[in-house]
């Protein structure tokens, strides 16, 4: 479980393929803290260390996630967000966050706002996810709150501060992100499927 707090950007040092697995080796400042084993959020999306190396660790995307999300775009050098699992007892800061991608959207308009940006994003409405106005939505891993939402398309103002310290100063227009839609949402949405 995570917040949807990113607690630093990390950089892809490296990335091995093998078989249809992607291994994607990271510099971070938090690597000597890690411990195998361990969940770390990518992008929003939950993967386990398998090694570490100094400054360095890695971890695996299989098949599945990679065609669920945006790490089989991943280049070396690009910046990635990064949150290890959440302690009991902590302050839940953002929203409930499980790291588990639901769909990915398309980045379709950044605007300047006088001291913040709004961000426009458009998916798939065929996957039967669902935003709502003042709902919570993670984009590659970070809780926001969404603003004019509407069937298949939503947006979330950024401050300055999530700005410079996440990957949000590095997306552009047409890029692919990351989305975990709001986990009781999607209970309530289920519950109301079956009747």
């Amino acid at each position: 479980m995570f917040t949807g707090i990113v607690e630093e950007t990390g950089k892809i040092s490296r990335i091995e393929k093998e078989n249809e697995n992607l291994h994607l080796f990271v510099e971070a400042e938090m690597t000597p803290e890690l411990k195998i084993d361990q969940s770390v959020a990518h992008n929003g999306v939950c993967l386990t260390v398998v090694h570490i190396s100094e400054k360095v660790y890695q971890v695996t995307a299989i098949k599945e996630t990679l065609q669920k999300t945006n790490l089989g775009d991943l280049k070396t050098g690009n910046a990635v967000n990064l949150e290890r699992g959440m302690k009991l007892g902590a302050r839940l800061d953002g929203h409930i966050v499980q790291g588990h991608v639901d769909q990915t959207a398309i980045c379709k308009n950044i605007e300047e706002a006088s001291g913040s940006w709004i961000f426009s994003f458009e998916y798939d409405p065929k996957q039967g996810n669902v935003t709502i106005e003042k709902g919570s939505i993670t984009i590659n891993g970070v809780s926001l709150t969404v603003v004019n939402s509407a069937r298949n398309s939503f947006q979330v103002a950024i401050i300055p501060y999530t700005y410079e310290h996440t990957t949000f100063k590095n997306l552009r227009k047409g890029d692919t992100v990351n989305l975990e839609f709001d986990v009781i949402g999607k209970y309530v949405k289920r519950l109301t499927e079956l009747g």
